[in-house]
């Protein structure tokens, strides 16, 4: 396969673990969003720990890719975790921005425009949110009693971490590259509460975040536990705080090992 400039515009991050039935499907729509798109681009599917044919179904699709794509696509292994995932996709990502995106697509992958420039002025120190809670979003299909807890949690989280922020929680993100160099080697966190302790890392070295209004689609098969994960979580966000009050989040690393010049 051809290679793509040595720095692709965009990076896609797919966390995966135990996805060998969604991630078919997935990749198919990517490359067809990415074959109408200006850009270069990589796909890093990060598997972590899986027990099925997760990285079988990742390398048939590599295999079968034409040689002319504007796109390449890797499969990485990380630990378990999907915090631990996201940050072992960023750091070997090479794009100018880095885009987190959940295997079920709940948000399309053909909102990814409007988290990138031109349509939204989004530097490489910035960061990009999806938000299902802002003025312009909606929600397709959520039961109420998740909204509800998704509310509560939001509630905690805006008090104990991360002010002002209406939803953390989207797995929907884009990072300017030079702020995932900043924040992902301070990165801490392995488990559901990785996301929140990204923006507060943002917040604390006064990064600017956007949150961007879209649709959402509710996934029957979500590997979100409402109850447990919303405790395991509090005790995260606990620890959050406990890291900040010990400076764990203050210095600034140096750039990630991997970065190539920009062209």
């Amino acid at each position: 396969m051809s290679e793509i400039r040595t720095n692709p515009f965009l990076t896609i991050i797919i966390p995966a673990y135990n996805e060998e039935k969604r991630l078919p499907p997935t990749l198919v729509r990517i490359a067809d969003f990415l074959r109408r798109q200006p850009y270069s681009a990589e796909v890093l599917v990060v598997e972590n720990g899986s027990t099925d044919e997760t990285s079988v179904v990742v390398e048939k699709f590599i295999a079968q890719m034409r040689a002319d794509e504007p796109f390449v696509v890797r499969l990485l292994h990380s630990e378990k975790g999907k915090g631990n995932a996201v940050k072992h996709g960023v750091m070997a990502g090479r794009g100018d921005y880095l885009l987190i995106s959940d295997t079920d697509l709940s948000v399309p992958i053909e909102e990814t425009p409007r988290f990138l420039p031109p349509l939204l002025e989004l530097s490489r120190k910035g960061i990009a949110i999806a938000s299902r809670e802002v003025p312009g979003a909606v929600r397709h299909h959520e039961p109420a009693y998740r909204h509800f807890m998704g509310r509560v949690f939001n509630w905690l989280v805006r008090r104990m971490a991360v002010p002002g922020i209406h939803d953390t929680q989207c797995g929907f993100k884009c990072f300017g590259r030079e702020a995932a160099q900043l924040i992902f080697p301070l990165q801490r966190i392995d488990g559901w509460g990785f996301d929140v302790e990204l923006l507060y890392i943002a917040q604390r070295h006064g990064l600017p975040i956007v949150e961007v209004p879209i649709d959402w689609y509710y996934r029957e098969d979500s590997r979100v536990r409402p109850v447990l994960d919303t405790v395991t979580m509090v005790g995260e966000l606990l620890k959050i705080r406990r890291n900040g009050r010990e400076g764990v989040y203050d210095h600034t690393p140096p750039p990630l090992a991997d970065e190539a010049p920009v062209t």
